[in-house]
């Protein structure tokens, strides 16, 4: 699925100038990354938040219209209002067919339910990271990774190095030699919770 977002450029830079765009109902953002200058950019706040809203939108390849050519690019960070949820900021980084990118992708967890630790002995999902640095080439950028936690017994913990990732795509942490727990089963008893979440 490709996300479309039209941007243009703007000449103007500037906090009065930034606030003056955002009063407009535009957000400021910035364009950079391979081998062309930042470009900087201003969006049009209400198509930019309906997309912003979908988990997609965060771990995808987006498709960044700008002055007629699309070009490549990841969310690379934003600043939203304290109050308000709007979007003040928005940053975008160029993105290469050729050269691994590193992402943060959300885990989807499935099959809780069925766990023999759940099912069988009644304890309780926690879930350690919902969110995993991975690197891949753009073209097999997943937007999750799917968790499958259908044979998971209570008191014992599903790792990174266990979990299924499509081809091409590699953990961060896993390539560091960190194999972290994902998610664990809580056993239902008070004393013994502490020793499956350790574990």
């Amino acid at each position: 699925m490709s996300i479309e977002i039209k941007a243009v450029k703007r000449d103007v830079k500037g906090t009065g100038a930034s606030r003056r765009l955002r009063r407009a109902g535009s957000v400021p953002g910035v364009v950079y990354g391979g081998d062309q200058a930042a470009v900087a950019v201003m969006l049009d706040h209400k198509e930019l938040f309906l997309q912003f809203r979908h988990e997609a939108f965060h771990a995808s390849i987006l498709s960044l219209v700008l002055d007629g050519k699309a070009e490549s690019v990841l969310l690379r960070d934003y600043q939203l209002h304290p109050v308000r949820n709007t979007i003040q900021h928005i940053d975008f980084q160029r993105v290469s067919a050729t050269e691994k990118i590193h992402v943060k992708v959300p885990f989807h967890f499935v099959n809780e339910e069925l766990a023999p630790g759940v099912k069988l002995s009644g304890g309780n999902v926690s879930h350690i990271q919902t969110e995993a640095d991975i690197s891949c080439l753009a073209k097999d950028l997943p937007e999750f990774i799917e968790v499958d936690l259908g044979s998971l017994e209570a008191g014992h913990s599903i790792h990174l190095s266990q979990i299924k990732l499509p081809k091409g795509v590699e953990f961060v942490q896993l390539a560091h030699g960190d194999d972290a727990a994902v998610a664990t089963i809580l056993k239902p008893r008070g004393g013994e919770e502490a020793s499956a979440a350790a574990e």
